[in-house]
C-alpha cells in the first residue's frame, strides 16, 4: 500500500508506479495531450494497478463514443481482475462501483457516488472532477454546485491541486448564475497556474454571459501561449473568442479562427464538431457565408449519429446533417434517436423528453418550416437544460427557437422570447439586433 500525492492510500506496485499514476491526473486536470502517454507510463510501472485501469475505462467514456465505451467495460473487468490478485481500499472499490453504474447508463447514480465517495475522501481530485462533468451533462447546475462545495472545507494552498479545486468551483458557480463569484475564483485560480484552462474557461464563460467581448478576446489571447500542449478543449476555448469575435461583428476573423484554431485539425470528437456546428450555425443567422464547411461536419456527423452517447452531441450532429441537405440524411438519424429513445438509461431517458423534439425543431427549421420548429421545441423548452452543456452552449438553441418564432411570423412570441433572454443578456448585441429587426 503506498499513498498518492495527496496522501490518500491507494493499491500499487511501487511508489514510483502511484508517482506516475500522479502525474497522470496532473496532465488530465490539466487537459494534456499527453495525458494518455502518462497513463501507458504507469501501466509500465505497474500492469496491474486497479485504479489506474479504472481511469482508463472513465477516459474512454469521456469520448462519448460507442465503440470506446466497450473499451471502457474491458478496463472495468480488468481492474477487477488486478483487485482480486492485489485488493482494494474502500476509496478505489468506490471508484469501481461508480464506474460501473456509469456504464450501465445511470448517470445520476453515478454522480451520487462520486459524491459519497468524497464525503470520506474529499482529497480525491479525480472524484472530484468526474463529478463535475457528471453533473454538467445531467444539467444540474445546483447538483455540480453543492458537488465542490461539500469537500471544499478540506482543500488550502497546502494541498497538491488546490489551484484546479478553484477552477471546478469557479465553473461550478458560473453555471449556478454567480457570475462575480465565479469570476473572482477562476482569476485566483489562474493566477496559481496560467497552464489551467479550465478555469480560464470559467472565467471565458463570466465573460460571455455578461456581454463583455471585448474583455474576452483579451483574456484568451493574453493566456493561449500557456496552454501549448492541451488536447482539444483548447479548441473550444477558441470557440469562445470567436464568440467574442462575433459580438463585435468581426465575422471575418471567425472564420480565420474557425479554419485555423477551431477546426484545424477536422477531428471527430464530438466536443470540435459541435463547437463548429455552434458557430456555423450563428454566422448564417447573421447573413454570413459560411461556404462549403457544412459538408465536412455533415461526413463526421453521418458516422457518428447512431452513436446517441450524449443528446446534446446528437443534437449538433443534426445541426450538421440538415445543413447538407438531402445528402445528410437527417431522417435516418431522427429514425435511430426514436428506436434509442425506446431503451433505458439517462441519455435514453433525455432523448425522450427534449433529445427528439429538438432534433425535430433543428431539421424544420433547416427546412424552413419555421411554425413547426417552434411547436417541436417550444412545449419541451424547459427540459432543455436536461441535454447538459453550459449555459452559453445551450443558448444556441434558444436562438434557434426566437429566430424560428420571428421567420414563423409569430411576432409576439418572438418578442417575449427575447425580453425573456434579455433579463439574463442585459448587453446582448443579437438581442438588439432581432428586436430591430422586429
Amino acid at each position: 500500500m503506498h499513498h498518492d500525492i495527496r496522501g490518500l492510500p491507494q493499491t500499487a506496485a511501487s511508489a514510483e508506479a502511484l508517482r506516475a499514476f500522479d502525474a497522470t491526473v496532473e496532465a488530465y486536470l490539466r487537459f494534456e495531450l499527453a495525458t494518455g502517454d502518462r497513463l501507458k507510463e504507469t501501466f509500465a510501472l505497474d500492469p496491474q494497478m486497479p485504479l489506474a485501469h479504472c481511469l482508463k475505462g472513465c477516459f474512454l467514456l469521456l469520448f462519448a463514443k460507442r465503440d470506446l465505451a466497450e473499451r471502457a467495460a474491458r478496463a472495468l473487468a480488468d481492474a477487477r481482475r488486478a483487485a482480486a490478485e492485489a485488493g482494494l481500499t474502500d476509496r478505489e472499490a468506490q471508484h469501481l462501483a461508480a464506474l460501473e453504474t456509469w456504464l450501465a447508463g445511470d448517470w445520476p447514480a453515478a454522480a451520487a457516488r462520486y459524491d459519497a465517495l468524497l464525503i470520506n475522501h474529499p482529497h480525491d481530485i479525480v472524484a472530484l472532477k468526474l463529478a463535475q462533468y457528471l453533473h454538467f451533462y445531467l444539467g444540474d447546475a445546483a447538483g455540480m454546485q453543492a458537488s465542490v462545495a461539500r469537500p471544499r472545507y478540506a482543500w488550502n494552498d497546502a494541498v497538491p491541486g488546490y489551484g484546479y479545486v478553484l477552477g471546478l468551483q469557479a465553473f461550478a458557480r458560473e453555471e449556478g448564475g454567480d457570475y462575480a463569484g465565479a469570476e473572482a475564483v477562476g482569476r485566483a485560480a489562474v493566477e496559481r497556474n496560467p497552464a489551467d484552462i479550465w478555469a480560464a474557461h470559467a472565467v471565458a464563460h463570466v465573460l460571455e454571459m455578461q456581454d463583455r467581448p471585448a474583455e474576452g478576446a483579451a483574456w484568451i489571447g493574453g493566456l493561449e501561449a500557456a496552454w501549448r500542449g492541451c488536447n482539444n478543449f483548447a479548441y473550444h476555448v477558441f470557440w469562445h473568442r470567436c464568440l467574442f469575435l462575433l459580438d463585435q461583428g468581426d465575422s471575418a476573423a471567425v472564420l480565420r479562427h474557425y479554419d485555423g484554431d477551431v477546426r484545424g485539425d477536422k477531428s471527430e470528437e464530438y466536443l470540435d464538431i459541435s463547437n463548429a456546428v455552434a458557430l456555423l450555425w450563428r454566422l448564417e443567422q447573421r447573413g454570413v457565408a459560411v461556404g462549403d464547411r457544412w459538408e465536412e461536419l455533415a461526413e463526421k456527423a453521418a458516422r457518428l449519429g447512431d452513436d446517441h452517447m450524449l443528446a446534446f452531441a446528437d443534437a449538433h450532429y443534426m445541426m450538421a446533417l440538415a445543413a447538407a441537405g438531402p445528402a445528410g440524411a437527417p431522417e435516418a438519424v431522427l429514425d435511430s434517436l426514436e428506436a434509442f429513445a425506446g431503451e433505458t438509461g439517462t441519455e435514453a431517458e433525455v432523448t425522450r423528453a427534449i433529445g427528439l423534439p429538438l432534433c425535430r425543431a433543428v431539421l424544420a427549421h433547416r427546412r424552413g418550416r419555421f411554425d413547426e420548429a417552434v411547436d417541436a421545441l417550444l412545449p419541451h423548452r424547459a427540459a432543455l437544460r436536461r441535454i447538459g452543456g453550459s449555459r452559453a452552449q445551450r443558448d444556441l438553441f434558444e436562438q434557434l427557437l426566437i429566430d424560428a418564432a420571428m421567420k414563423a411570423g409569430r411576432r409576439n412570441l418572438a418578442r417575449a422570447l427575447l425580453s425573456e433572454r434579455a433579463a439574463t443578456r442585459r448587453d446582448n448585441g443579437w438581442n438588439r439586433a432581432m428586436a430591430a429587426a422586429l
